[in-house]
């Protein structure tokens, strides 16, 4: 073996691998970091596998394919050109390969496989390979406990299996945080009937099992062994007997405990015999039965033509393969209905190689990879089929001329689609939005397919985003040098690179799309695109593309991805709704009343630090730069805002210029101390002189009941590790909004914080605390006479010339600014108050950093799916011709359990008028310049409407 990388570090680089890390978890990477992987055959299927495991982190992967490189594998194999041709496919792809992540060595099988070789993997991928070699390769995979996966595309079909072994341990099926809710009450029954909180729904399953914590009167269920979940409603379920239990008098958790699953595979042998099937698609229920015989027909066809397959369109071959199936199907003991059309288009299109299609296997395999290394998630058991006939062009008839190869780069996919269409394909024009994680995968598949490579082709890509370190982990464009560069300039250099036809036919924009740049992407540049795709993470600026979509009246592709979880959505004009007609509820955001005073999970805790860092970091400075930058202050800037709030500002601006102002960084620890009294000991104390731990309300229940937790007030101590994180992140970031130069001597600031001067407290009465979100607590009586008293003790902007401070504006990716340091501890220290239990810092940086989890897995996947719906929009004809909305599908995967679905679009909404029909995609379009008086009467005229309103820059 040659090695072409090295592992030199063990541990996991969390800069690099933070999002996906969010996805697997860091018990699943350090399994994947200790796993061997072999790959055999290194066509577009394998290269695409490779990347995405390589991406993920396992411990090593191998490559084997002694086979010479050819011009036809350019369709789909991106790390391949065309003066590889005749070199060795995995020598060559090594290295590049490779260059995807430093931590992961890939290595080249020089010699023939052997069993004992196979031994050496804890999982083996075989590809592009004769059936027999398959089968071998499986024996000795099973003999010596190794995870078993075969795959392969022929044009527009494909199918995944797996051979996990016998015994094959899933510790999490789903990878779904376990579920956890309060409870309102316990029956001493024989049901043991529980309700809970009519906050939330408990969304427990059936057979799911549950503890318990926190129960007062029957303390039994606290940490008892888990009990079985039955489901009575949405905020009832039943744990069984607990009449020998005490008498339930409040409180309460429960919490989901999710235990281990164990699998048992088929041999890849006896599963061609007795097959299971996973269903990609319900329309086509039928299908994978006639897909298994199909295969194996095409196997049966090249053992008996050295190797060679089907000829693209060519009748007698497409027979031969249909008599083989038959044989295959007679003998069979699940002897299904065969539809020879279906299996002539198998046969036709068996040389077919094609990028969208490889990247959806080549996606979904590779989880399948990680999942056999990690035993995170539930595998494929054992089969799954998967076909996309509806991307033929409309009244597709292919003569077997059109279909044959030619001799380019392109033929896998002329094989299919023939060449006339790979012309279509080559002339069309499309804008990308965004160049990130899904940007890089669409590129990358436009790339292959020779989209826009024609001579009226064009391909516009914007993203205003510079590359991150945490980028290439999913961005596989991108190299450690390319860091700090723009993402569209690189991302096109790239693909250019691997497709030279697209020189030239890739413009990069830098511009964020929105009202702000319609100058850029005007009229005359939506009219020289054909379509539109998506690759964004916001919701604002998909709405914004679609709303620009539906003016225009362009084709718009639309996806998005959540760990294992993608979907994607296609929006045609007058066929489908757009984007914007259907969308998710809102998030549901947390009360401020809980936030400030009633917190009860530690997300609560977490958004309140994370709101406390803007109040101490960033507010204060630039109030403070404001008021040195505004003449006129007061009245320029606050001239709208009551006594209260003027007095409020004025005084945070007076103690953060003048009276608080730090001299060195002592006086940062000093203040950061008296910030953890005021915090964790003054307010919480001030709170239970409000409201003491055995209030009760007016209707006679204890005010602390459920959500509500009971506060006690915790005081600080230097020998405390979590105070001392505490007041080293505050006091640091206070030094940095003043320039001065901070410290990590935690020893040092331990002893300056615990002989810090600190002003004692005592709780007073008449302090107002909201209790109520819609309750309005009024602060204190303000009068002009003292705000006119302040803003004289301000001192003049003229004696601070030249002083800034500088706001620390929330950064999470940077492990050195003392960010997600300062959140973590201030969160987990209120966490203390209320008796939560914490969050590490891992967690608390998802949660206030609002991470989005992400894996390579999905996003090739996704992106694959989309670019089978970009086939359907070149090839969707016109006029009678036009392809229907049900040949259109949106899709939806979750990776983990597996799962793929699709649905049909839905038809756009109408509205009637004079018994006319209209939907959004409708509009009136006015061809010379009117007078408000000519357009109200053409519509009186015209169309017998009366004109109420006329706004112009709205919607």
């Amino acid at each position: 073996m040659s090695s072409s990388a090295s592992n030199s570090k063990l541990e996991i680089d969390e800069s690099l691998y933070s999002r996906q890390l969010y996805v697997l978890g860091v018990d699943a990477m350090k399994k994947m970091s200790a796993s061997n992987v072999l790959i055999v055959g290194l066509k577009g299927l394998g290269c695409e596998i490779a990347k995405n495991v390589i991406l993920a982190g396992v411990k090593s992967v191998s490559l084997y394919d002694p086979a010479k490189v050819e011009i036809a594998d350019l369709s789909s194999q991106f790390f391949l050109h065309e003066e590889d041709i005749g070199k060795p496919r995995a020598t060559v792809s090594a290295p590049r390969l490779a260059e995807l992540n430093q931590y992961v060595p890939v290595t080249v099988v020089e010699k023939e496989l052997s069993a004992e070789d196979i031994a050496a993997y804890k999982c083996v991928v075989v590809t592009d390979i004769a059936l027999e070699k398959k089968l071998e390769i499986s024996f000795a995979a099973r003999k010596h406990n190794v995870c078993f996966i075969s795959t392969e595309t022929r044009g527009l079909f494909g199918y995944a299996f797996n051979d996990f072994g016998e015994q094959f341990v899933v510790e999490d099926p789903t990878g779904e945080e376990p579920l956890s809710g309060m409870i309102a009450n316990i029956e001493q029954s024989a049901e043991g009937i529980v309700t809970c909180l009519d906050e939330t729904r408990h969304g427990l399953e059936d057979g799911q099992l549950v503890t318990f914590n926190e129960v007062q009167g029957m303390s039994e269920l606290n940490g008892c062994e888990p009990r079985k979940v039955k489901v009575l409603g949405p905020y009832t379920f039943s744990i069984g007997d607990t009449t020998g239990l005490s008498a339930y008098i409040r409180g309460g958790l429960f919490q989901q405990v999710k235990t281990p699953v164990t699998l048992s595979f088929d041999s890849f042998e006896k599963a061609l015999e007795n097959p299971e099937f996973v269903i990609s698609d319900f329309a086509k229920f039928d299908r994978p039965a006639q897909l298994h015989v199909g295969f194996q027909a095409l196997h049966k066809f090249a053992q008996a033509h050295e190797g060679k397959l089907p000829r693209p369109g060519n009748k007698e071959d497409a027979a031969e393969v249909l008599r083989l199936a038959n044989e295959i199907n007679d003998k069979w003991a699940q002897k299904c209905e065969l539809d020879a059309e279906l299996l002539e288009k198998l046969a036709f299109q068996a040389t077919g190689d094609l990028a969208p299609m490889v990247a959806v296997f080549g996606g979904m395999v590779a989880q399948e990879v990680l999942k056999a290394c990690s035993a995170k998630f539930s595998p494929i058991k054992n089969f799954l089929y998967f076909d996309a006939l509806e991307c033929l062009p409309i009244g597709f008839t292919p003569s077997e001329e059109d279909l044959a190869p030619r001799g380019t780069r392109y033929d896998g996919q002329i094989a299919v689609f023939g060449s006339a269409f790979q012309q279509q394909i080559a002339d069309f024009k499309e804008f990308l939005v965004g160049a990130g994680a899904i940007g890089c995968e669409m590129l990358k598949n436009w790339a292959m397919m020779g989209l826009a490579a024609g001579e009226g082709g064009v391909i516009h890509v914007t993203d205003m985003d510079t590359i991150e370190k945490s980028n290439l982990n999913r961005q596989f464009l991108f190299r450690p040098s390319d860091v700090g560069k723009l993402k569209s300039d690189t991302a096109a250099a790239a693909v250019t690179k691997m497709n030279p036809d697209l020189k030239g036919k890739i413009v990069t924009h830098q511009d964020r799309v929105g009202a702000d740049t319609e100058v850029v992407y005007n009229d005359g540049f939506f009219d020289g695109i054909d379509a539109v795709t998506n690759a964004l993470d916001n919701v604002e600026a998909r709405r914004y593309m679609d709303g620009r979509c539906v003016f225009y009246r362009k084709p718009l592709l639309e996806s998005g991805t959540l760990g294992t979880k993608g979907n994607t959505q296609v929006v045609v004009p007058f066929l489908t709704e757009s984007y914007s007609a259907s969308q998710d509820p809102p998030e549901k955001s947390i009360p401020s009343c809980t936030l400030k005073n009633f917190p009860n999970a530690i997300e609560h805790t977490i958004q309140w630090a994370r709101d406390l860092f803007a109040g101490l970091f960033v507010q204060p400075a630039e109030s403070v730069n404001a008021y040195l930058a505004t003449p006129d202050y007061v009245n320029v800037a606050l001239g709208q805002a009551n006594d209260a709030a003027k007095v409020e500002a004025l005084r945070t601006i007076q103690k953060f210029l003048v009276a608080e102002r730090p001299r060195a960084f002592d006086d940062c620890v000093a203040w950061a101390r008296r910030t953890f009294e005021t915090l964790y000991n003054d307010n919480i104390r001030q709170l239970l002189y409000n409201f003491p731990a055995d209030a009760v309300t007016s209707s006679g229940q204890l005010f602390w009941s459920p959500p509500k937790r009971a506060p006690t007030a915790v005081a600080f101590n230097p020998e405390d590790d979590l105070h001392v994180d505490f007041v080293v992140a505050a006091a640091n970031l206070h030094a940095f909004n003043y320039g001065l130069t901070g410290s990590r001597d935690r020893q040092h600031i331990a002893q300056v914080a615990a002989a810090a001067e600190v002003e004692k407290f005592e709780p007073r009465a008449g302090v107002a605390i909201q209790v109520n979100e819609n309750e309005a607590v009024e602060g204190e009586p303000r009068d002009a006479d003292e705000l006119e008293g302040i803003v004289k003790g301000l001192p003049d902007p003229a004696a601070f010339a030249g002083v800034r401070l500088e706001p620390a504006e929330f950064e999470k990716d940077d492990d050195s600014n003392f960010h997600v340091d300062f959140v973590t501890a201030a969160s987990n220290l209120r966490a203390a108050n209320y008796a939560i239990p914490a969050a590490d810092r891992f967690r608390t940086k998802q949660i206030a950093g609002k991470i989005i989890p992400a894996i390579a897995t999905t996003t090739s996947m996704v992106t694959g799916l989309v670019c089978l719906e970009l086939y359907k929009i070149i090839g969707r004809g016109s006029g009678d011709t036009q392809r229907k909305v049900e040949d259109y599908k949106n899709g939806f995967v979750n990776l983990a359990l597996p799962f793929v679905g699709f649905s049909e679009p839905v038809a756009p909404a109408t509205t009637e008028y004079n018994g006319t029909q209209a939907s959004e995609w409708d509009a009136f379009v006015f061809s010379e310049d009117l007078t408000l008086q000519e357009l109200i009467e053409y519509f009186e005229r015209e169309h017998k409407l009366e004109l109420t309103m006329v706004s112009s820059g709205v919607t």
